[in-house]
């Protein structure tokens, strides 16, 4: 099978904007490009809408000299690797099967590590970098900038402290440099079979910080979790929608019986739980990120301990830790939509209750009730007739579909 001619069309297609995030290949489609959140058909080198055999050739020549790429693709039907132009523009490449052809994804890589100020973070996010110990958690759906985030906060810390760092990525994307600290970075399928052997052989490596690129499962979770509790600081993702549902994802991978003792280690491990949600901006430029901040606090922990009940909830408690750097998404988003930097209608479509937060715009709640999420809406004072809006449970939107 002869190999395509792949650097001179990824370029090609680089050139219709500077704010590309993807580049797409699916058979029956012409190339397409991400433009924030948005695909947009591209024409480079004249190409049309693509065949099977044009993308298999796509995905052989991404896959060239990588056999144990192509051996996981036929496994698995996926396959996860990292490619490079000779220019230095690196991509995050997802291979995959579908209808009986392959179609092709590729992230594209920023050449620059980010900072939290230019990715418009909340400044208490810099306080992860000065953690000794414990676990940080990046939430968000596909695309909601978790890696980046990450690669800022492990920068702040290169930056800072003379660590032993160790990386755990499937691919690795950002590439760091050695600055105060020493940064070894490892690549799932090439440097390592898979999470749960590399994390064990980090343990071994006398890392201060560990970086895991996702908790995708039980295992990886469970030692994740020994290695917090043994004095390292972990920073890992998952694809949750908010603090609460990472909470939930995490003891749900456990046994009934153990949910007590997991609690109690999650209280007392857990330092930050971040989540993420791109919002357009208004004036069309780009994406803003929405970010809920969940950290651990007396209160926090014995909600996490004891269970959430009406009044006692992590959302209460972020809405009323303002001054201890916590907030959720709907006040957030709130103070965007006010600000005109989100539309009204792209802010509620990404709000977690569209509902209440349309109330809470107009002025007609106040207090803590108007960003309840809970299904069950918040009980009326016995003192006053209740309310119309009581009578109907508020809307949810589902990142994750």
């Amino acid at each position: 099978m002869s190999f395509f001619d792949l650097p001179p069309v990824i370029e090609r297609m680089l050139l219709a904007s500077d704010k590309i995030s993807d580049l797409n290949f699916s058979v029956g489609q012409q190339p397409q490009v991400e433009v924030n959140g948005k695909l947009t058909s591209v024409q480079p080198l004249g190409l049309q809408k693509l065949s099977p055999y044009q993308t298999e050739i796509i995905a052989m020549t991404l896959m060239r000299g990588n056999p144990e790429a192509a051996q996981r693709l036929i496994q698995t039907g996926s396959v996860d690797l990292s490619y490079a132009l000779p220019t230095q523009i690196r991509f995050r490449v997802n291979i995959f099967q579908q209808r009986g052809t392959y179609s092709i994804v590729m992230r594209v890589i920023p050449t620059e590590i980010p900072t939290l100020e230019s990715l418009s973070l909340p400044p208490q996010l810099e306080q992860i970098a000065s953690l000794r110990n414990g676990l940080v958690l990046l939430t968000g759906p596909t695309g909601a900038g978790k890696t980046s985030t990450l690669a800022a906060i492990i920068n702040l810390i290169n930056q800072r402290h003379p660590y032993h760092i160790v990386t755990i990525e499937d691919p690795v994307e950002f590439l760091h440099t050695h600055r105060r600290a020493t940064i070894n970075q490892r690549e799932i399928g090439s440097d390592a079979r898979d999470f749960p052997s590399a994390l064990r052989a980090a343990l071994r490596q006398a890392p201060k910080v560990i970086l895991i690129g996702e908790m995708r499962d039980f295992e990886t979770t469970e030692i994740a979790l020994e290695a917090a509790e043994t004095g390292h600081l972990v920073l890992s993702t998952l694809h949750t929608i908010d603090a609460s549902k990472s909470i939930d994802r995490i003891i749900g991978l456990y046994p009934k019986h153990e949910e007590a003792v997991i609690r109690t280690r999650l209280a007392q491990t857990f330092r930050f739980i971040v989540s993420q949600r791109l919002i357009p901006r208004a004036d069309g430029t780009g994406r803003v990120a929405a970010c809920e901040v969940l950290r651990t606090t007396p209160r926090t922990r014995e909600y996490l301990q004891m269970g959430e009940s009406q009044g006692k909830t992590l959302l209460d408690a972020m809405r009323d830790g303002r001054l201890e750097g916590m907030q959720e998404f709907d006040t957030v988003i709130k103070e965007l939509i006010e600000k005109n930097i989100v539309s009204l209608e792209d802010g509620l479509t990404f709000s977690t209750n569209p509902h209440n937060l349309t109330l809470a715009l107009k002025g007609v709640s106040s207090g803590d009730d108007y960003l309840h999420t809970d299904d069950t809406p918040p009980v009326p004072s016995k003192t006053s007739p209740p309310s119309p809006r009581f009578r109907q449970s508020p809307t949810r939107i589902d990142l994750t579909q």
